[in-house]
C-alpha cells in the first residue's frame, strides 16, 4: 500500500498570516515539517496542500510537490480531502505544517497503526509537560476509553473531576499527526459543513465523530511543540537548537 504524507499549509492563518513560511532558525517553518517527514517515507511521497503560490514556490524551489487547493477548505482536513483526490496513494497522513518538531518514527507508526487498522481513523496523542498549562486552549485534549479509542476532545482541561483526590495525574493532548483513506477523506468533505461540536471547539476531528467513525488514538514521543501564534517561536526556536545541537 502505497503511503503520502500531505501537509496542509494555508497562508491566511486567522490567528498568524504567513505562518506556513515564518522563519525557524532561518528556514520557513513548512520546510522544517517537510524534510523530517521525507525522512520517515521519502521525499517522492510528501505533498504540500496549500491556496497560496507563495508557499508553492519554497516547497517546490527545496525539491519537494505542491498541491493547490482552494480558498474555500474549512480546514486543513478538508484542505487534505482536496490535495488527495490529485494523489494516488492508500493511506494519507495528516502532518500539520505548524509541527517543526515532528518525530519521523511518530508518521510510521500512526502509518502501520492505519495498515493494520484501516476501517478506523488514527490520531496522535502525547502528554502534556510540565512545561505545558492543561488549561491553554491552544491545547487540544484528549479524552480515550481503556481500548485508546477517541471519546472526546476538547480545549478545556478534561477530564474533569468532583473531588480533588481524584484529578488526573497528567493530561493527554493531541499530537497532529493523522492517518486516513481517501474514502474516510471524501465523506469528511462532503459532510459539507463544519459540525456543531467541531465549531464550538474548533477541533476538526470532532466530525469524524459527528460521522460514526472509529478513532484510534497512537501515543507518540514527548516533545511536540506547535506554532498557534507568533509568541510560540521563541520557545520552537529554543526547542530546535538543543535539538540539533545548536
Amino acid at each position: 500500500m502505497r503511503r503520502a504524507v500531505i501537509i496542509p499549509a494555508r497562508y491566511a492563518s486567522s490567528r498568524y498570516p504567513g505562518k506556513p513560511l515564518v522563519p525557524l532558525l532561518g528556514k520557513p517553518m513548512i520546510l522544517w515539517v517537510a524534510e523530517l517527514s521525507a525522512k520517515a517515507i521519502g521525499a517522492e511521497n510528501v505533498y504540500i496542500a496549500t491556496e497560496d503560490p507563495r508557499i508553492a514556490e519554497v516547497v517546490r524551489s527545496a525539491g519537494f510537490q505542491p498541491v493547490m487547493t482552494s480558498t474555500s477548505a474549512l480546514t486543513g482536513t478538508d484542505r487534505l480531502a482536496e490535495a488527495a483526490e490529485q494523489i494516488e496513494a492508500d493511506i494519507f497522513i495528516n502532518v500539520q505544517g505548524d509541527e517543526p518538531l515532528v518525530n519521523p518514527a511518530d508518521i510510521l507508526n500512526i502509518g502501520d497503526a492505519k495498515a493494520g487498522s484501516m476501517d478506523v481513523v488514527v490520531n496522535g496523542y502525547s502528554w502534556v509537560s510540565d512545561q505545558e498549562n492543561p488549561d491553554n486552549v491552544n491545547i487540544p485534549k484528549v479524552i480515550t476509553n481503556e481500548r485508546d479509542e477517541l471519546v472526546y476532545m476538547s480545549r478545556v482541561a478534561l477530564p474533569g473531576y468532583k473531588d480533588p483526590k481524584n484529578a488526573p495525574e497528567r493530561y493527554k493532548k493531541q499530537v497532529c499527526i493523522y492517518a486516513f483513506t481517501g474514502e474516510e477523506l471524501n465523506a469528511f468533505r462532503q459532510f459539507g459543513r463544519k459540525s456543531e461540536l467541531e465549531r464550538c471547539e474548533d477541533i476538526e476531528i470532532l466530525r469524524f465523530l459527528e460521522l460514526g467513525k472509529r478513532i484510534l488514538m497512537i501515543e507518540t514521543q514527548p516533545g511536540s511543540l506547535a506554532v498557534d501564534v507568533p509568541e510560540d517561536v521563541a520557545g520552537v526556536e529554543m526547542a530546535l537548537k538543543r535539538k540539533h545541537g545548536l
